[in-house]
C-alpha cells in the first residue's frame, strides 16, 4: 500500500535510509511528509514507531490507495 505520514518537525534526505526509502517532503509550515509504498501493517507500525523514537510528533497517515478484492475470485 502506499502511504504518506505527516510529522511536525523538518528530516533532511539523510533519512531516507532510516525510514525505508520513503520520499521525505520538508514543509514551509515545519511538518515534514514521508510518502512511499510500505509492504504491510507490520512495516507501517515499524515506521511510526522510528517517529516515535525521532520525538517527532505524528500529525497524520493517510493511505493514498489499497489493495482492492477482486469480488469474482471470492469464494461463496
Amino acid at each position: 500500500m502506499r502511504c504518506q505520514i505527516r510529522v511536525k518537525g523538518h528530516l533532511d534526505a539523510q533519512w531516507t535510509d532510516w525510514f525505508a526509502g520513503l520520499t521525505i517532503s520538508v514543509e514551509e509550515n515545519g511538518d515534514t511528509l514521508l510518502t512511499g509504498t510500505v509492504a504491510d501493517q507490520a512495516a507501517l507500525h515499524g515506521l511510526l514507531k522510528k517517529t516515535r523514537d525521532l520525538g517527532l510528533p505524528l500529525i497524520s497517515v493517510i493511505c493514498l490507495d489499497t489493495e482492492q478484492t477482486d469480488q469474482s475470485t471470492v469464494n461463496q
